[in-house]
């Protein structure tokens, strides 16, 4: 049958091979608040979930099926592998346009990279890009292409007049998020996710977003959708979502999806009691600012079920947090790293290496970093300049053709770092590893010292530190090597920050 509106996205976990290989699918969230928004305005709509499926073929089957009107590719902005603009995701959204323009239906992109390179999407034979935060806008564009009005009169959009490329004034972001419609997740196969999450993991976990943007002023983190703003639901609102997410579809685990969870004072503590009280409570990992964690906030936190905190660490060494205006210090993510194991709560960290500056001493201060705080797993990535902030502004001269990763395992580095590429890469394995060996080691311990007690964690532990046993010695003698190499071009002077670390720390003001 035919329909209004097939909302899709661009990002297929397939091409993405160490997420494939991880099996830890999320249904794309983005696309499914869109998909809300669209059926609430009275539009019949279909879904083509990417995440799951097997090319861009699939697509192509989708618009024969479902026949729609219009053709809207909605990236999750609520994942950061969507907000990374990875050059595979780019191919296949270009392959979806083209698709649905061979078959003569009009196409909307919303998106992170669409946002940023909206001409590309243009030229591809796009109808219209949402600049932003997209669900209202989508559900106004719906109606100008059903009734043939001039997009060009919708605030939001990017669209080609002319031969020009027209964008029309911003439109402002929600306020009022509560009364947002929920995501829609009957369109979801989520038995599908299930029993993918149950083979591999043995548990099935389920995505749910409470708040939307970030107040913070790190220089490298793009925020292309909600700018330099922060919008939180309300605790028992999320409450709420989650019993009915317990109620409908039984996940044993969430993932909270914001970029900052419970920045709000007094929000994680009414969100605990809230999910108490409907008997709600699941296990959950998020997403926390070390200077946000305090004593009370990881009370909440252990009363609400969460399991996991992965912490935006990114550097041992304070000259290049305050580099990178990240506002935070060393000795914070070390005392949140403690309150939360003293708590039982994992502590994960995402760690950064290469930003313009950073010295092999300053690696070293990450490394002892982590050996010191004993996290529960790590994230590496190195500096990735991506458009609209100010690290890309003050490193775009040096880009050449290749401005974005191919997948999210890519870790190119794209500007002049201090060390030359290979060394990077070198350094990821390495730390990998020596991360690998030291749990393993510390794993081994605990079993000496309560061998009725040892856990199945505690035996992977083990088992997995045997490896990097035989490969750290070479590992750690090639990066070494390569920390003497020098650049075949004179490195980026290490960037000076535009604010003070005591300015860096303080949140956007949030004025409506």
């Amino acid at each position: 049958m035919a329909v209004d509106v097939l909302i899709g996205q661009a990002y297929f976990l397939r091409f993405d091979p160490t997420l494939w290989e991880a099996q830890r699918p999320y249904a794309p969230l983005g696309a499914l608040y869109a998909a809300a928004f669209a059926r609430e305005a009275g539009h019949r709509v279909a879904l083509f979930d990417a995440m799951l499926a097997e090319s861009e073929a699939d697509w192509d089957s989708a618009l024969d099926q479902h026949r729609p009107a219009v053709a809207v590719l909605f990236e999750d902005s609520f994942n950061y592998l969507s907000k990374m603009c990875l050059l595979r995701m780019r191919t296949a959204a270009m392959r979806m346009i083209a698709a649905a323009r061979d078959r003569g239906i009009p196409v909307v992109v919303a998106g992170s990279d669409a946002t940023d390179h909206p001409d590309m999407y243009l030229e591809q034979g796009a109808a219209a890009v949402i600049a932003g935060e997209g669900e209202v806008t989508l559900v106004q564009l719906l109606e100008a292409l059903r009734r043939g009005v001039d997009l060009a009169t919708l605030d939001g959009v990017v669209v080609r007049r002319d031969g020009e490329v027209v964008r029309t004034p911003p439109r402002p972001i929600m306020r009022q998020l509560d009364a947002a419609p929920r995501p829609a997740w009957d369109l979801v196969d989520v038995e599908r996710y299930r029993a993918i999450w149950m083979r591999r993991h043995g548990y099935f976990s389920m995505n749910i977003a409470t708040t939307r943007g970030c107040p913070y002023h790190c220089n490298w983190c793009a925020k292309p959708i909600y700018g330099q703003r922060y919008t939180a639901r309300s605790a028992e609102g999320v409450a709420e979502e989650i019993a009915w997410l317990k109620a409908t579809y039984a996940p044993q685990h969430l993932w909270v999806t914001d970029d900052i969870f419970g920045l709000k004072p007094g929000w994680i503590e009414a969100f605990a009691a809230g999910l108490v009280a409907r008997e709600s409570v699941l296990p959950f990992k998020c997403l926390m600012r070390a200077d946000n964690v305090s004593r009370d906030v990881v009370a909440a936190l252990r009363t609400a079920g969460c399991r996991t905190v992965w912490i935006g660490a990114e550097s041992g060494s304070q000259r290049i947090l305050d580099a990178m205006e990240k506002g935070t210090r060393v000795e914070q993510i070390e005392t949140a790293a403690r309150l939360l194991h003293e708590a039982g709560i994992e502590v994960c960290f995402f760690l950064q290496f290469g930003y313009p500056g950073e010295t092999f001493a300053d690696i070293e201060l990450t490394l002892d970093m982590v050996r010191r705080c004993r996290p529960d797993d790590i994230g590496i990535s190195v500096s990735y300049p991506l458009p609209g902030t100010p690290f890309h502004a003050r490193v775009r001269e040096q880009l050449g053709t290749k401005q974005n990763w191919v997948d999210s395992s890519d870790l190119a580095v794209m500007y002049r770092a201090s060390h030359a590429p290979e060394f990077y890469r070198e350094l990821h394995a390495f730390v990998h590893a020596r991360f690998r060996l030291d749990r393993g080691v510390a794993a081994a311990r605990s079993a000496l010292r309560s061998p009725h007690r040892v856990s199945r964690a505690q035996l992977a532990s083990v088992a997995g530190a045997l490896a990097p046993v035989l490969r750290l010695p070479a590992l750690s003698r090639r990066v070494r090597q390569l920390a003497r190499v020098q650049p075949a071009l004179p490195p980026t002077p290490a960037l000076l920050p535009l604010l003070t670390p005591q300015a860096a720390a303080l949140p956007t003001e949030q004025r409506h």
